[in-house]
């Protein structure tokens, strides 16, 4: 092989690298954006949930009069995605009104509805139990503790998960990773209002 054609060679190469760099630099952008938009998804859902969650079993028996005028069902939080994407809140409300109600409370309608009116949130539920304690406590054995001392209430363990990190989105609680685990403790603020309030 002769010094020309190695030089050419080489430039080939050196062209096709840096074609490579462009287009992988590209992608990586395209899913940082993806990640982001989703990451924006993710925090509305799971508003939705906690909304739902708050309407308790009246959600299905409660008539929505905004709807019939076409105005949205919930508030969008402000860091939403773009206005094209704002639809799909009403549209996800639907399954997230069911998986709340699934974890809610049996009987007739209006029995349901007072009670909902009466139960306090979960999320103010979680955060009073995280109060009670020092370390960093798991979802599994805050629902399980939930469950024991409200046994009215039974949200599946994914209710119980998207509140907790509902309350992390919201600056309340603190998510801990040890290990292969997620544990779940109050904020200093949200300790000492919690104090006050028991």
């Amino acid at each position: 092989m002769t010094s020309q054609s190695a030089s050419t060679l080489r430039s080939r190469y050196v062209e096709q690298a840096a074609s490579d760099l462009e287009e992988n630099r590209r992608v990586q952008h395209e899913l940082a954006e993806r990640i982001k938009v989703l990451r924006q998804e993710e925090a509305l859902l799971l508003d939705i949930l906690t909304l739902a969650e708050r309407l308790g079993p009246s959600a299905e028996s409660a008539p929505l009069p905004e709807q019939a005028h076409g105005e949205a069902e919930f508030a969008v939080p402000a860091e939403s995605p773009a206005p094209a994407e704002k639809p799909a809140p009403a549209a996800k409300a639907a399954p997230a009104a069911k998986a709340a109600r699934a974890g809610g409370t049996s009987g007739g309608g209006a029995d349901r509805a007072r009670r909902a009116a009466n139960q306090p949130l979960l999320g103010d539920l979680l955060t009073q139990l995280l109060g009670t304690y020092q370390e960093p406590r798991p979802a599994k054995e805050l629902r399980e503790e939930l469950m024991a001392k409200h046994p009215e209430r039974t949200p599946t363990p994914q209710v119980v998960r998207n509140t907790l990190e509902a309350l992390v989105a919201k600056g309340r609680i603190r998510r801990h990773k040890q290990q292969r685990s997620v544990m779940y403790s109050l904020v200093p603020s949200a300790r000492s209002a919690a104090a006050t309030k028991s």
